[in-house]
């Protein structure tokens, strides 16, 4: 049980709720009492919901479940001061991103063993794909990559359904450990704000003339499902200073992608290439500084690079 600063009616609840979870009442009995939403509600909240909370939560009368919900994501909040809780909205985000991603194999993606690891470590660092397989008689697999770790998924019966690999869950397990808990603020799952890693390169294409590519990884882009679509919004702004730190050049271009899912899948190991052609003066050496702004999620990444010209 999280400790939390909470309102004195809050921890009598779960005083209160704490004992009773050993009274002779099944949980499966106690879940079918529940209303549609509540259902929903503990349903989707199923990989970050306490086995207390939970126990709470069935125990408690119709009129307190909706209290509860609220005080729920309260909790997860990590920046209460504000209007938007980053917690639940990233929660939702996941979510919808591994329905879209993994509904394969007869089952919704979010409830798949791909979607359960997207939503509670985040998308992979890198990930391989191998359809048919690693060899000409192995099954259908993929690899994530979570830093120095490796996590297996293997579609046995070649139906879809990638099922996680049991010696992956002693990976899981160290990943977890290396990090703050997932459904706690701090945690993986608040590391969207991790600054986004992306190239850039120069080339001069003529006197005073240069073009500048700049190379967003699919991998690392976040999406909001729309409907039968995945989309994003990215603002990349290029500021360029001369040696006496005058602005000499820039631009700045905003950008909307939408694909569907399976264009995400093939295109995951590639990047979205922005080509910017720009004019430079002054004195060398020159700085170049690049800022990619994810408007979906606003998270901003920035890189500065050194050259002559």
């Amino acid at each position: 049980m999280h400790i939390i600063k909470t309102r004195g009616w809050w921890l009598s609840l779960i005083l209160a709720g704490v004992l009773v979870v050993f009274s002779g009442c099944s949980s499966s009995r106690l879940e079918k009492s529940l209303g549609p939403e509540e259902q929903e509600f503990l349903s989707k909240v199923r990989y970050t919901i306490t086995s207390e909370e939970r126990k709470i939560f069935l125990k408690l009368p119709p009129s307190e479940r909706k209290s509860f919900i609220e005080e729920f994501w309260k909790r997860r909040d990590p920046r209460p001061e504000t209007a938007v809780n980053e917690f639940k909205e990233e929660y939702f985000l996941r979510l919808e991103q591994a329905n879209k991603l993994f509904g394969e194999g007869g089952k919704q993606g979010w409830l798949s063993d791909r979607g359960r690891i997207w939503i509670t470590l985040g998308p992979p660092d890198h990930r391989e794909t191998y359809p048919r397989g690693q060899s000409f008689y192995g099954f259908p697999v993929e690899i994530w990559h979570y830093g120095f770790y490796q996590i297996y998924f293997i579609d046995r019966f070649w139906n879809g359904n990638y099922q996680l690999d049991p010696a992956s869950a002693r990976q899981i397990a160290e990943i977890t450990q290396v990090q703050v808990g997932w459904n706690q603020p701090g945690g993986r799952l608040f590391q969207g704000s991790r600054a986004m890693d992306f190239d850039v390169k120069m080339d001069k294409t003529g006197e005073g003339k240069a073009l500048i590519v700049v190379s967003l990884p699919y991998s690392q882009i976040w999406f909001r499902a729309r409907q039968d679509r995945l989309e994003t919004v990215f603002e990349v702004s290029l500021e360029i200073e001369d040696s006496g730190g005058k602005k000499v050049g820039g631009d700045s271009r905003k950008v909307e992608i939408s694909v569907t899912p399976q264009e995400l899948k093939d295109r995951f190991d590639q990047t979205y290439d922005l080509e910017f052609q720009t004019e430079v003066s002054g004195r060398s050496p020159f700085t170049l500084k690049v800022t990619v702004e994810n408007k979906t999620e606003n998270k901003k990444s920035e890189k500065k690079l050194k050259f002559d010209f």
